[in-house]
C-alpha cells in the first residue's frame, strides 16, 4: 500500500471515528435536546399567549382613554358652551345698564353713558379673560359694585332723591380705575 493510500484511510477512519463520536453524542442527548426543544416551544407559546393577553389589555386600555378623552370633551363643549350664554348674558345686562342710564340721565351727552358702558364691558372682559382665581373674583367683584353703583344712581336721580346732574360716584369709580 502506498503511503498515500494510508493516509486516505486514515483520514477516513478520522471521518468516521468523529462521526461515530458525534452520533454517541446526539444518542446521548437525544433526552436533553428533546427537552431544550420542549422547553423552548413552550416558552415560544408562552410568550405567544402572553403578547395576546397584553394586546387585549392595551387595546382595553386605549378604548378607556378614548371614552375618557370623548366624555372629557364633551364636557369642556357643554362648559364652553355655557361660558358663551353666560358671557351673552352679561353683555345683555350691561346693554341694559347703558339704556337705564341714558333714559335717567337723558340731559347727559350719549358719551357719558357709552363711557361708563365700555368701562363696564373692560371690567368684564378683565374678569373673563383672568387667568387665577382670586384674580377673577376681585374683577368680578369691582364688576358687581360699579354696576350697583350705576344701578343706584340712576334710580336715586329717577326719584328725585339725588340732585346732582351726573352720576358722581360711577365716574369717580371709573377715575380711580384708570388712575
Amino acid at each position: 500500500m502506498s503511503s498515500l493510500h494510508r493516509w486516505i484511510l486514515s483520514l477516513l477512519s478520522i471521518f468516521h471515528a468523529s462521526k461515530d463520536e458525534n452520533l454517541k453524542w446526539r444518542q446521548q442527548n437525544q433526552e436533553q435536546q428533546l427537552k431544550l426543544k420542549h422547553a423552548q416551544i413552550v416558552a415560544e407559546k408562552q410568550l405567544e399567549a402572553e403578547l395576546k393577553r397584553r394586546t387585549v389589555q392595551l387595546a382595553h386600555e386605549i378604548e378607556l382613554l378614548n371614552t375618557e378623552n370623548e366624555a372629557q370633551l364633551a364636557m369642556l363643549k357643554i362648559k364652553y358652551q355655557q361660558e358663551i350664554k353666560d358671557y351673552k348674558q352679561y353683555l345683555h345686562s350691561l346693554d341694559q345698564l347703558k339704556i337705564s342710564i341714558q333714559k335717567s340721565y337723558a340731559h347727559l351727552p350719549e358719551a357719558v353713558a357709552f363711557t361708563i358702558h365700555h368701562h363696564a364691558k373692560q371690567l368684564l372682559n378683565q374678569m373673563w379673560e383672568a387667568e387665577n382665581f382670586q384674580d377673577k373674583m376681585q374683577i368680578e367683584m369691582q364688576l358687581i359694585k360699579f354696576m350697583t353703583t350705576v344701578h343706584e344712581e340712576s334710580r336715586l336721580f329717577l326719584e328725585g332723591e339725588k340732585l346732582e346732574s351726573l352720576p358722581e360716584k360711577t365716574l369717580a369709580l371709573i377715575r380711580s380705575k384708570s388712575a
